[in-house]
């Protein structure tokens, strides 16, 4: 199969559209927990950062999707916009079901630009979860939380790889829908869209590292610089990681969020690519960290 190609487009659509599983938020059969565990949800210092990115998430991609074409790639858009918005909606339906304080902040305009703004979701997303894929497994291992609560996540994990593999697979076939000469320019837009997610995760970690500290989560700004993105899931992916176990080491944590990644990510098609940047980033840590290795 050539990439670019409409068997390419056809089948990064198909396979997104017909893995979609249909649910509702708070039809979902949330488990009595106890004190104990309810304890622990609420320890964790992300929740405003993570309801304010999927809502901020799922209204720029829903905007996005009315300026896509062809139709099949438009469809495809506004599906994933509409999982993201699901996504906040689960969140929603969690912290008022388990009484979690969150203040989400003011709702922010949509960017100018709304390509750009979607290739800087999708690059800071296969960012997140890769991390997040090790995390909620952590927290599987680990006994963290309740395993009802974890399989009632499970969807969601398994939404983000499929959004991480449709997203480097349209980046490709866009790619190859410009000319030759203008390739290049296109890969530029897509380091800069890349940098910028990149900077927008520092620049969360030390919101959520630092309001954390000081008064769990709600000094994180509310509102965005001019231009940028909002705070990232990676930072609270960080933070996460850390409050389930304080005991597991840098190098334990990249080789399972590696194992995860594959796994996930090995049930669709192979014809299809996957993202390489960020593991392979971790497999060059890998070989120069500390540690047993393999």
């Amino acid at each position: 199969m050539r990439i670019g190609s409409e068997e390419h487009l056809t089948l990064l659509c198909r396979t997104f559209i017909d893995t979609h599983e249909s649910f509702t938020p708070e039809r979902l059969p949330w488990p009595e927990l106890d004190a104990a565990s309810v304890t622990k949800l609420r320890s964790l210092p992300f929740w405003d950062e993570a309801l304010r990115t999927e809502r901020r998430t799922g209204a720029k991609i829903t905007a996005y999707a009315v300026e896509e074409s062809p139709p099949l790639l438009r469809e495809a858009v506004a599906l994933q916009g509409y999982e993201e918005t699901r996504h906040a909606a689960l969140l929603d339906a969690l912290v008022r079901r388990y009484d979690i304080d969150v203040d989400p902040g003011p709702t922010q305009p949509l960017p100018g630009n709304l390509e750009a703004a979607f290739m800087r979701t999708g690059y800071g997303e296969c960012i997140d979860s890769f991390f997040g894929f090790g995390m909620f497994a952590l927290a599987r291992e680990t006994g963290f939380l309740r395993s009802e609560l974890l399989d009632l996540m499970e969807p969601i994990m398994q939404e983000e790889a499929r959004h991480i593999l449709f997203f480097v697979n349209w980046i490709a076939y866009k790619r190859r829908q410009r000319p030759p000469w203008l390739r290049p320019l296109h890969r530029l837009h897509c380091i800069a869209a890349f940098a910028g997610a990149a900077f927008d995760r520092l620049r969360s970690a030390k919101n959520v590292a630092g309001s954390a500290g000081r008064t769990g989560g709600k000094d994180a700004p509310a509102t965005e610089p001019a231009g940028e993105a909002p705070p990232s899931k990676s930072g609270f992916t960080a933070s996460g990681a850390s409050a389930i176990a304080d005991d597991f080491t840098a190098r334990s944590f990249v080789e399972l969020c590696l194992r995860e990644n594959d796994r996930r990510l090995a049930v669709y098609a192979p014809e299809l690519l996957r993202p390489r940047l960020i593991p392979a980033a971790a497999r060059a840590f890998l070989a120069v960290a500390p540690g047993k290795r393999g």
